[in-house]
């Protein structure tokens, strides 16, 4: 649980008392075992309807950031607060979102979204309520009373997207939730996303190693390498606004001279590491 009785707490609530930031990390330090750390001096927060990206090749760290947001890991050194809280247990003001499919197949689309909400007790009349406001939120009306097996993968992608933000946690960690769609999928997928977490407000903290998805969705970018250990080599602000239109901007001049930046930022990273390495 989050200190003081924090693993119960709501998550307006919690933005509220922490004022603009909810998730902050400050001189992280983590590993495993009696090896190396993975991570060292690690500096971040994320504040209240910001989408920030962890950007790195695999294996750098990237979802053990979202494991400890989500209070599924504990640091060897520093700190790790939510909500300014230090976070001491389950996160349950965290939504978390992997490439995995877990919809349960024997219960339909409104029965998988709904089942947080049922988990924490809450009324049947709100939670209808909340699960038809969540799939006309995200295109789903018709399919309420679908199977999961029935669905396409994007339908999919959207169930799964819903089941983690209808108990409207104060931050959405998202572990590369499209990596196994096709292009032409990711990208329809990346705009509702991103016109989702707007409206609402939500916060996010994503991770990829794909330059494009992380300069189309991100307000901030923090690359992630440079290891072993590895750290944040990079904090870059992305220009593109609130309100951009994924139909046109990866067609902008100024689209591919942000992915230029991030693309050189990881490549320069990647050589201090088998620098390091070598040496």
């Amino acid at each position: 649980m989050l200190e003081n009785g924090g693993a119960g707490m709501d998550a307006r609530a919690t933005q509220v008392e922490t004022g603009s930031v909810i998730f902050e990390v400050s001189g992280l330090g983590i590993g495993f075992g009696d090896r190396e750390d993975i991570l060292r001096d690690v500096d971040l927060e994320v504040r209240a309807g910001e989408f920030v990206t962890l950007l790195g090749p695999s294996g750098c760290g990237k979802t053990t950031i979202l494991n400890l947001a989500a209070g599924l890991l504990r640091p060897r050194r520093g700190h790790v607060r939510f909500g300014g809280r230090p976070i001491n247990g389950f996160n349950t003001s965290a939504g978390y979102m992997t490439q995995d499919d877990t919809l349960l197949p024997w219960r339909t689309v409104a029965a998988n979204i709904g089942l947080p909400l049922r988990l924490r007790k809450v009324p049947k009349a709100e939670i209808k309520s909340k699960v038809d406001n969540y799939l006309r939120i995200l295109d789903l009306e018709h399919a309420g009373g679908l199977f999961p097996g029935q669905l396409s993968g994007g339908m999919r992608r959207r169930a799964l997207l819903a089941r983690s933000m209808i108990y409207e946690p104060a931050l959405l960690l998202m572990d590369e939730p499209f990596a196994a769609l096709d292009a032409q999928m990711r990208q329809q997928m990346h705009a509702e996303l991103r016109e989702t977490v707007t409206r609402l407000n939500q916060a996010v903290l994503f991770v990829t190693h794909d330059i494009a998805e992380a300069a189309a969705l991100s307000d901030r970018v923090l690359v992630v390498g440079g290891g072993p250990p590895g750290g944040i080599v990079a904090d870059i602000g992305i220009p593109f606004g609130r309100e951009r239109d994924l139909s046109t901007l990866r067609f902008e001049d100024e689209f591919f001279a942000v992915e230029r930046e991030l693309h050189d930022i990881l490549h320069t990273a990647k050589l201090r590491a088998s620098t390091v390495d070598e040496g």
